[in-house]
């Protein structure tokens, strides 16, 4: 059995991929990917989602140069969560210009922003 056939795809062929920094354990980002996009994650060493917005396979960091290495793929008990756990080049995952892309936490029933922008999305996505 190939591995990716004990992959559970949802209706619309993708999975949810959480990415997670090797080192710390820190969840940067949640994301989904399909056959294609695990299959080329595995085969490449980087990670690669599918862009739901693009309508098209996303290799991280194609644009602003913060890939994504992978450090292990795992899969859940259910066989539909898939992790990455990665080494994340420039130690930003998120667009917004942070380390990760859960920056926010609930405090006194109002989201405040906790973490701090380590470079300007402006100059990281110049065109």
């Amino acid at each position: 059995m190939n591995w990716l056939d004990e992959v559970r795809f949802y209706t619309d062929g993708l999975v949810t991929v959480i990415a997670q920094d090797a080192g710390t354990q820190r969840v940067l980002m949640v994301a989904w990917a399909n056959h294609e996009a695990l299959a080329e994650t595995a085969a490449s060493g980087h990670a690669v989602y599918w862009s739901r917005s693009r309508a098209r396979l996303w290799r991280k960091g194609e644009e602003s140069g913060h890939r994504q290495r992978i450090a292990e793929i795992r899969l859940d008990c259910d066989g539909d969560v898939v992790l990455y756990a990665v080494e994340q080049a420039g130690g930003i995952a998120c667009h917004t210009g942070r380390e990760s892309c859960f920056y926010r936490r609930l405090e006194g029933g109002v989201w405040q922003v906790v973490d701090p922008v380590l470079k300007d999305p402006e100059l990281i996505y110049r065109k």
